[in-house]
């Protein structure tokens, strides 16, 4: 997950995506600046929250998005849609955000990173059951489960925030974390277990209570 994405751009053939913003990343890479200050305003907001959810950090996460933009400009020419541009730029805005980490010397920079498959990574669960939206307001809901979100393991938080909360699908977050799309389902079955756990303590949910009613 931390290794460098811009050495992947030319080791795989150019695949076909029906993808929103190759006209503007084309018009940029004819030099036309305000198709990227598009791509800019496209993104800007997306990968702030991505960047800070691995920082913790509002600094480091603006610093990181900030070179992500930088380094996608000077590297434009090297883009050669094996992916689509949003994935490709959120994979450089996660290298950034890692390296931001490693720089601040932080403990949990091990990111807890295990074999492709999904092995490793701890389980231990809790029933939980009533609706939270019957408790309080969709606000305190929000703050509770980023509270909650910052407690998981690294490995399993990318994840959540990708799939669940950016709404990248299965395939891309695999793209963006090169991971295979089996590990991603078991780590975001892991994560969403993992959440009902920490905030059973605030609710308590019937075992058939669907996931979906806890997403922000």
């Amino acid at each position: 997950m931390e290794t460098a994405v811009l050495e992947e751009l030319t080791q795989s053939p150019t695949r076909d995506y029906d993808d929103p913003d190759l006209p503007l990343v084309e018009a940029t890479a004819s030099g036309d600046l305000s198709a990227f200050e598009e791509l800019v305003r496209r993104y800007d907001a997306k990968l702030l929250r991505i960047a800070q959810q691995v920082t913790r950090n509002l600094e480091d996460a603006q610093e990181a998005v900030q070179e992500t933009f930088l380094k996608a400009y000077q590297k434009l020419h090297q883009f050669q849609r094996n992916s689509k541009f949003s994935t490709w730029l959120t994979r450089i805005t996660l290298n950034e955000s890692f390296m931001k980490l490693r720089k601040r010397r932080f403990n949990e920079m091990s990111l807890e990173l295990e074999s492709p498959d999904g092995d490793h990574l701890p389980l231990d669960l809790a029933d939980w059951s009533p609706n939270p939206e019957q408790m309080c307001s969709r606000s305190e809901l929000r703050e509770i489960l980023q509270t909650a979100l910052e407690t998981l393991p690294q490995s399993l938080r990318v994840v959540f925030v990708l799939r669940d909360i950016e709404e990248f699908s299965i395939k891309d977050t695999a793209e963006i974390l090169n991971l295979h799309e089996t590990a991603v389902k078991a780590r975001l079955f892991r994560a969403r277990l993992q959440l009902r756990e920490r905030l059973s303590k605030h609710f308590r949910l019937p075992p058939t209570a669907a996931f979906n009613s806890m997403r922000p």
